[in-house]
């Protein structure tokens, strides 16, 4: 059973559940992982294997005098630096975090311990989650373990590395610009930005955020599996009373029409032609497992990009400027530097009309995900960037801001998104994102699943270099 490892998370936790192995034993096997392959990927940057043991042990314990472990039972996972987790460092990729120590656990690894998951490290983010690259001068840069010249995506680009190289079968990211999303499509995974409200937030070390990152951030999983994605989504939305905004609301929906609506260039994007087939191709699949398919042009991304950009950058320029120059990290300095330079300042107006536009934009993509209950778009414009290209120059931020339009129009509106892996183009991982309507995450799931199941499978690998 040494490569334990290469198992998905609800097979782990059915044999775990079943005695056939024991939580400690898997736990063993993912902690020997991370030594093997975290020195060249940097990863997990905080480990805790003490912890880590300890939990796997309590867990056995429940098994063994009866009581239910939860569904997540001995399932290695890790979290991003950004959330609180009792005695470690809620750094986000700071230097001037680096002793912010957390005293209570945020709802999200409250959720997933109460599920049974056994939290084995922590994993890189860059400084203030604020890119697609994963790289901060007091964790370091992490790499992609499919091809170390390519980003591992970010910001959750430790989470998604991680799970690609088969440290964890599940990982905790977050999204705000596509944080989960397209990490997941740099590694080769699949990744889930829930509805906003659904997985309850809240870090106690850093206080109430602002209410762009109050109604656009959410967290959830990133996954080799689509039945790992949707166990772990819902260990991690069970009610938490510190968030309040959180909605209680069930995992399965009324029943639906299996239609779905694909759109190759939103808005007239560009989009190469690898994720160009890859968005037909998923197409055609979910043709053949009986969905009624059509292409459509869908509601405005461009709109809704910008309302998010305006929240943002009203938060960042007001709560982190500060903090920016006083990190002084070079590749932050620059990212927001070019992203002010695209969202000029606003004034109290314009906050209330950004927010007046999300009301209307919502409205038009709700009517729309009524008729069309799932939308296939491009994750990226782009196959996963080379390491570091959005510092390289304002040209290239531009561009790569160009081929992320889909990932930032989508927590704007608040709506659920799943990046879904379909195959490589050479080293290059490639998917498509499927857009749902709120708290319809099971939909998603279901066209995951029956993508996953006609396609190339996610897997394990070695970062061999």
């Amino acid at each position: 059973m040494s490569e334990l490892w290469r198992l998905p998370g609800y097979e782990i936790s059915e044999l775990v559940r079943s005695k056939q192995i024991s939580a400690v034993e898997v736990t063993k096997v993912h902690l020997d992982r991370l030594k093997e392959v975290n020195p060249k990927l940097n990863a997990v940057v905080q480990e805790m294997p003490d912890e880590a043991i300890e939990d796997a042990k309590e867990i056995d314990r429940k098994i063994e005098i009866g009581k239910d472990p939860g569904i997540l039972c001995g399932v290695p996972l890790t979290i991003k630096v950004l959330a609180d987790q009792k005695g470690f460092a809620t750094t986000n990729g700071l230097k001037i975090q680096k002793d912010l120590i957390a005293t209570t656990d945020s709802p999200i690894v409250s959720n997933v311990k109460k599920a049974g998951a056994v939290v084995i490290g922590r994993t890189n983010t860059p400084a203030f989650s604020l890119r697609w690259f994963t790289n901060n001068d007091l964790h370091g840069q992490t790499l992609n373990p499919h091809d170390k010249n390519i980003t591992p995506g970010g910001s959750s680009g430790g989470a998604s590395s991680a799970v690609a190289s088969g440290i964890c079968p599940i990982a905790h990211g977050t999204d705000i610009g596509g944080s989960i999303r397209y990490p997941a499509y740099a590694c080769g995974l699949h990744g889930l930005r829930p509805t906003f409200g659904r997985i309850p937030a809240f870090n106690a070390s850093g206080g109430e955020r602002h209410i762009g990152g109050q109604i656009m951030a959410v967290g959830g999983p990133i996954s080799r599996t689509m039945k790992d994605i949707q166990v772990s989504f819902e260990a991690m939305a069970a009610s938490d009373n510190r968030d309040p905004w959180y909605v209680p609301v069930p995992f399965a929906g009324p029943k639906f029409d299996k239609r779905v609506a694909f759109s190759t260039n939103p808005d007239g994007m560009p989009v190469c032609d690898e994720v160009v087939k890859a968005i037909k191709d998923s197409a055609k699949i979910l043709s053949n497992n009986g969905w009624q398919v059509e292409e459509v042009e869908c509601p405005p991304m461009q709109d809704a990009a910008d309302v998010n950009a305006k929240l943002w950058m009203a938060e960042t320029r007001y709560a982190a400027k500060g903090m920016i120059d006083k990190e002084d990290e070079a590749d932050s300095k620059f990212v927001f530097e070019q992203m002010t330079k695209r969202s000029p300042e606003i004034d109290k107006g314009g906050l209330l009309d950004a927010l007046q536009m999300r009301a209307t934009l919502l409205r038009e993509w709700q009517l729309f995900l009524s008729k069309y209950p799932v939308l296939i778009t491009p994750v990226s414009g782009e196959l996963p960037f080379p390491q570091q290209l959005d510092v390289k120059s304002e040209n290239d931020f531009e561009n790569i801001m160009k081929a992320q339009l889909t990932q930032l129009a989508v927590p704007a509106l608040g709506l659920p998104a799943l990046s879904v892996f379909t195959g490589f183009s050479g080293t290059a991982p490639v998917g498509v994102q499927l857009i749902g309507a709120r708290f319809r995450e099971d939909i998603l799931i279901a066209a995951g699943t029956d993508i996953e199941s006609s396609g190339e499978q996610p897997k394990c690998v070695d970062p061999n270099w």
